[in-house]
């Protein structure tokens, strides 16, 4: 007996939600379902393993279009997998470079929160000052000068002084 699910079902057999497992459906990325007399969609477990496919694809961040293209190798088992390779080392280059910019985030971060040491009311707060300062185009703690790259060096003790 084959397994027949409403969308509901299936986005909760998913954990994928409703309107985008309709937006998959739209876009190609799900075959359609088959129709029940009452009009209601009719998924089937080929669905169910599609959905868990794509949406482990999206855990790791891939695009819709890099998850068109690995959907489009399942369908050719007897391609060569070079492309597949490509593809998840651009992905691999993509992840590293995010990770470079986050730890660069997290150096101006704490450059940033440096600023500000003690508890005081908020307008002697330092934090605020760096920011108002950045945002009027001024230079910052968190940023060397012209650069938009974090400050070089850890902030004395004077620079942590309240402003």
């Amino acid at each position: 007996m084959n397994t027949v699910w409403r969308i509901g079902e299936l986005a909760r057999a998913t954990g994928i939600d409703v309107e985008t497992i309709r937006y998959y459906e739209k876009s190609g990325l799900l075959p359609p379902p088959a129709r029940q007399p009452n009009g209601y969609r009719a998924y089937g477990a080929a669905h169910l393993e599609q959905l868990s496919f794509i949406r482990h694809c999206r855990a790791l961040d891939m695009s819709l279009a890099d998850i068109r293209r690995l959907l489009d190798f399942l369908q050719r088992p007897e391609a060569d997998c070079g492309d597949i390779n490509e593809l998840i080392d651009a992905q691999l280059a993509r992840v590293r470079a995010r990770l470079t910019s986050m730890q660069a985030l997290e150096r101006q971060l704490t450059v940033l929160r440096s600023r500000c040491v003690q508890h005081h009311v908020a307008g002697d707060c330092g934090i605020l000052h760096e920011l108002i300062s950045a945002a009027h185009g001024e230079a910052c703690a968190c940023h060397a000068p012209g650069t938009g790259t974090p400050a070089a060096g850890p902030c004395t003790p004077a620079d942590q002084a309240p402003r």
